[in-house]
């Protein structure tokens, strides 16, 4: 008997510069080959999983969209030990941006950041200030603020960082701890006008030092950097609940690769027996 996966996307979520519900479509057609799979909504995932082998949580749009549910699924995973992919025990963005306050003070290759007005000083001076949500994601309540209006903008569930110039924008995408491909970013007013990136062994470094710190043994993970001016690489986040991947746009031989990289992750998942 082949596994059964519950496989969590909003095909009609609106993202700008991507479609979310063709690369979900993609990939579901492709799995299909290994396991019986449904698909649901985010909101329906918590009512329909204990009926699943396993829960895999792919292109399910902002989490501030349906907290309340998302919420309510965690807590059910949590009661049920229901297999979920990525685990929910991921460090980075699943558990909300706060891990960029504390990689800033153990002096981590960050954007530098905050999560208090009177921890400002600690930044790099600067006239405006990029102010998001603890919870935000896709630049959902993001917001440029320049530092006189600083007080005004920020609440408890707000994170502070200077605006930092940067020459481009970079992603790695691995599954589990393994590299899969680069894509970056050449005009910084275009985040997801995406070429393919081919990263140097420094650059790799860089990526895997956060992937090893979110200590995920099983999942997909996008790390978003960007090039400073003076060629340094800043972590931007860590996205470990439900990267975008852009497959559409690397050559086919990296999508199949990378098809057959998360097939056998899930495989292992699921022999792990491992929930959460």
């Amino acid at each position: 008997m082949r596994p059964s996966i519950l496989f969590v996307t909003d095909l009609a979520y609106p993202a700008q510069g991507r479609r979310y519900g063709d690369e979900d479509v993609f990939l579901t057609s492709r799995l299909r080959e290994d396991f019986d799979l449904a698909l649901c909504h985010p909101r329906d995932a918590a009512a329909l999983m204990d009926r699943f082998d396993a829960v895999v949580v792919r292109n399910s749009g902002p989490v501030l969209a349906y907290r309340e549910a998302y919420e309510a699924f965690r807590a059910a995973v949590l009661a049920g030990g229901v297999r979920v992919y990525n685990p929910l025990t991921g460090r980075g963005d699943m558990a909300g941006k706060r891990y960029l306050v504390e990689l800033t003070a153990a002096g981590e290759p960050v954007i530098p950041t905050v999560d208090r007005l009177a921890d400002v000083d600690r930044l790099p001076p600067t006239d405006e200030y990029v102010v998001k949500p603890v919870a935000g994601a896709d630049s959902v309540g993001l917001r440029i603020v320049a530092r006189d209006r600083l007080a005004e903008a920020v609440d408890g569930q707000s994170l502070i960082q200077p605006r930092v110039p940067f020459r481009y924008e970079v992603s790695f995408y691995f599954v589990d701890d393994a590299f899969q491909y680069a894509l970056h970013a050449p005009d910084p007013r275009r985040r997801w006008a995406l070429a393919p990136y081919a990263p140097t062994g420094a650059d790799l470094d860089f990526a895997r030092r956060f992937v090893r710190w979110n200590t995920l043994a099983h999942g997909v993970q996008r790390v978003d950097a960007c090039r400073t001016v003076d060629g340094t690489l800043l972590l931007v986040e860590l996205e470990d609940l439900n990267p975008y991947l852009s497959l559409d746009l690397v050559a086919a031989d990296v999508r199949e690769g990378f098809v057959a990289a998360l097939t056998t992750s899930l495989r292992r998942f699921l022999a792990a027996g491992q929930g959460l």
